[in-house]
């Protein structure tokens, strides 16, 4: 059966699907990410694992085009893509059609060759995926990966695709001001990493208690009432060798980590540290925590990536809708060739289900 990238539902069934949204019935919204990238051909895997894998519906917001030129591009024909009019559509049309909410592309999407010609579409599709959330057309958003470096050339303001979408929310949410937090996660391990995207030379500047207080308690929250985690236990790392045995290597133990979680455990929290960050990720060290806070990016990442390269998850704390995301970029060396992996994919959009049930489940319950 050839590919079908331009058939329309009908209208009686985008009306079974606004039905289907009043119920609490709802898609997972994906974003394409860069086209150039893997985020396409990771999409038709995961769709095409919906059976086996127990993939939750979801609807990718991009361009169909794009979409049937990869899986003609990576041998995944036939492929049946469908365009929906509204998001809670794919309901309907997930077991036999992979859905898709048009965003056209301004240039020919070409595997592993970013066009800043695309930036626009890019962001465009973040921005219409946020809204179909916090509208409640869709359950949780889940993002393909983007290239920070072609959307800055075409005017993006952000450090990442974090900070973006807390842009979003502040800009449809009466401009009340978000703090997003970025935990990856895995069955092994959940991490989160203090700072994110600066010089490993700024971090000792940038470690206030401010930020680790409210790091740890949206963490804490989050471990509570997402990861269903009635009494949470967070491990806090140190930033310097041997975390800083006593202030003899370093003083931001003393000075800074330390007194703020003194503080935390005085509210009631069970938060430990300074931890020495060698010690601190070896299985026996893991059964003692639920989540690690640790000083910088790569401090959280290595021993995640180790652990899970494949299956780990980008999970965004702090945001008032839930997002997930894979956990790795947009692999342009590999991409258009059909052997990226789409495991962290599957489990993010599978952890987004989850999420989102709980979140729904505590509002029943509150009502």
């Amino acid at each position: 059966m050839p590919l079908e990238p331009d058939r329309h539902l009908e209208p009686a069934a985008s009306a079974v699907a606004h039905s289907a949204v009043r119920s609490g019935l709802r898609p997972l919204a994906l974003t394409m990410g860069d086209p150039a990238g893997i985020g396409l051909e990771i999409t038709l895997q995961a769709w095409r694992e919906r059976q086996t894998r127990a993939i939750p519906p979801f609807v990718l917001f991009g361009d169909p085009d794009a979409l049937a030129e990869r899986a003609r591009a990576i041998g995944l024909s036939p492929c049946s893509i469908t365009i929906v009019d509204h998001p809670a559509a794919a309901l309907d049309v997930f077991a036999e059609h992979l859905p898709v909410s048009p965003i056209r592309l301004a240039s020919r999407a070409r595997p592993g060759v970013s066009d800043p010609a695309n930036a626009a579409a890019i962001t465009d599709a973040i921005e219409q995926a946020v809204q179909a959330v916090i509208k409640g057309d869709a359950a949780a958003l889940v993002t393909n990966p983007i290239h920070k470096a072609t959307l800055l050339t075409a005017g993006f303001a952000h450090p990442g695709h974090t900070e973006f979408l807390g842009a979003i929310a502040e800009r449809h949410l009466g401009g009340r001001r978000y703090h997003p937090v970025m935990m990856l996660a895995c069955e092994e391990l959940r991490v989160v990493p203090l700072t994110v995207h600066i010089p490993l030379a700024d971090v000792p500047r940038a470690l206030t208690r401010s930020l680790l207080f409210g790091t740890i308690r949206t963490t804490w929250s989050a471990l509570r009432d997402d990861f269903g985690i009635a009494s949470p236990r967070i491990a806090v790392s140190g930033l310097n060798p041997h975390a800083g045995e006593s202030g003899l290597i370093g003083r931001e133990e003393e000075e800074t980590i330390r007194p703020a979680i003194e503080a935390l455990r005085a509210e009631g929290l069970s938060v430990t540290g300074p931890h020495a960050a060698d010690t601190l990720f070896h299985a026996g060290a893991r059964a003692t925590y639920d989540a690690v806070i640790a000083m910088y990016h790569d401090q959280a990442l290595i021993p995640i990536k180790t652990l899970a390269f494949d299956r780990g998850v980008n999970v965004t704390l702090g945001l008032p809708f839930v997002r997930t995301s894979p956990d790795h970029g947009t692999a342009f060396d590999i991409a258009g060739r059909g052997v990226a992996s789409p495991e962290s994919l599957i489990e993010s959009l599978q952890l987004a289900k989850k999420i989102a049930d709980a979140r729904l489940a505590a509002a029943m319950v509150s009502r």
